[in-house]
């Protein structure tokens, strides 16, 4: 090895070996959203056979439409106002005029790559899936970090299982309705950000409680964390496989698309941890 350019200890784990687990989820045209955003929607103008070339070959494209906050997707800090403030009291309306957010937009989130945590309420509850519209207490949060071995910490970005990410596949179910779905309150948000996470996640359509019947009509966790605090949200993650591998902390990695001005983006995160 040459001194001078001694080897990135980074790249010297990768290069040994890196055990990873995927917390996107598939994007499918019909999947389940929430209803105040456009759908995913994708075609192929063109298909195999429809244009063939002198030599025989063809080839095939796409095009797709989407809201910016459908799959698996984190909020921007422009998302959410607050009587007429978004985080840092800027001026809502203002800062929209044009149709872009340029401070806050999601454009300005850097790629994260940082300590994740999961804590997995549902399996320090003993159960599969919370049930719709249960509020994970600070109680919860608590005694889930302590079982698990973890702490929460500034700069981490904490992943919420409840469980309810079993039902995405169902479809309407997943997104609530008359049941509700499970998640923190104001509570739960106002514990993550005293901690000064840097994101927090759940495996929810909105991450936080939905009261049944409710729908989004109130969202006190979203006004806590980004408003007041802001912490970028991410919703809709598959945790599921993160749980069943029992990994407490590991590497978290999440690449918003570069989108100039947009309230959100979809991603897909990654949990990461050196081979063993």
């Amino acid at each position: 090895m040459n001194d001078a350019h001694p080897k990135d200890a980074l790249l010297e784990v990768v290069q040994r070996g890196v055990e990873s687990i995927d917390l996107g989820r598939q994007l499918r045209t019909g999947m389940p959203q929430s209803p105040n955003h456009p759908q995913f929607w994708h075609t192929l103008p063109r298909r195999h056979g429809d244009m063939v070339r002198a030599d025989g070959s063809s080839a095939a494209n796409d095009m797709i439409t989407t809201g910016t906050h459908v799959g698996t997707h984190i909020d921007a800090l422009a998302h959410v106002s607050f009587q007429g403030k978004m985080h840092g009291g800027v001026d809502a309306v203002a800062a929209g005029v044009g149709g872009k957010y340029e401070e806050l937009g999601v454009h300005t989130i850097e790629p994260m790559v940082r300590r994740g945590v999961l804590l997995d309420v549902a399996g320090h509850l003993g159960v599969d899936c919370c049930e719709g519209g249960y509020e994970i207490t600070v109680a919860d949060l608590e005694a889930t970090a302590e079982r698990a071995g973890v702490t929460v910490g500034a700069g981490d970005v904490v992943l919420i299982r409840s469980g309810w990410g079993s039902r995405f596949a169902e479809g309407a179910p997943y997104v609530g309705g008359p049941s509700g779905v499970p998640g923190v309150g104001e509570a739960g948000a106002t514990w993550l950000a005293e901690r000064g996470v840097h994101a927090a996640g759940a495996d929810t359509i909105a991450f936080e409680r939905l009261a049944p019947g409710g729908g989004h009509a109130l969202l006190p966790a979203h006004r806590v964390l980004l408003v007041e605090h802001g912490i970028y949200i991410v919703e809709a993650l598959d945790l599921e496989g993160l749980a069943a591998a029992g990994w407490g902390e590991f590497t978290f990695v999440l690449v918003p698309l570069n989108i100039f001005g947009a309230t959100g983006s979809p991603v897909r995160p990654l949990a990461l941890r050196a081979a063993r």
